[in-house]
């Protein structure tokens, strides 16, 4: 038990808070949407937002977006996300697994997602907004 909880942990510490709020931005200018949550996490687990997404960018590509019913059905929209961001041409090894999303337990492989959905909009001639994020490289004195 203790092990599960170091390595939530490990995972947690991963994340990149600048990351998530550049993303979210991005997800939000091309949606028209604000996230229904001011939860990262939350807002992105059922994949809905991540569907309406991947419609703006290539319309069509998820035919039926689940927004209600219990657990399974809401789940079902990681799939679609996914099929639909592999076809778009994100990598197959950039596209995060279901439970990384829906059961939170690596958002910050989802964000890493976003990031190369972002690549492959740019690659597709995209002419909406780009996903700006700079890292800060160190100051050395």
């Amino acid at each position: 038990m203790a092990l599960d909880r170091a390595v939530k942990d490990k995972i947690h510490f991963k994340r990149d808070v600048e990351q998530e709020h550049a993303a979210r931005e991005w997800i939000e200018s091309i949606t028209g949407e604000k996230f229904p949550t001011e939860d990262y996490e939350e807002a992105l687990h059922d994949g809905i937002v991540l569907c309406k997404l991947m419609n703006k960018l290539k319309p069509g590509s998820v035919p039926k977006i689940h927004t209600q019913g219990g657990p399974i059905k809401l789940r079902e929209n990681i799939g679609l996300f996914q099929t639909a961001a592999r076809a778009y041409g994100v990598d197959a090894s950039e596209v995060f697994q279901a439970v990384d999303c829906f059961d939170k337990h690596n958002i910050q492989q989802v964000t890493l997602c976003i990031f190369a959905l972002n690549r492959a909009a740019q690659k597709n001639n995209f002419d909406g907004p780009k996903l700006n994020y700079h890292t800060k490289l160190p100051v050395y004195d």
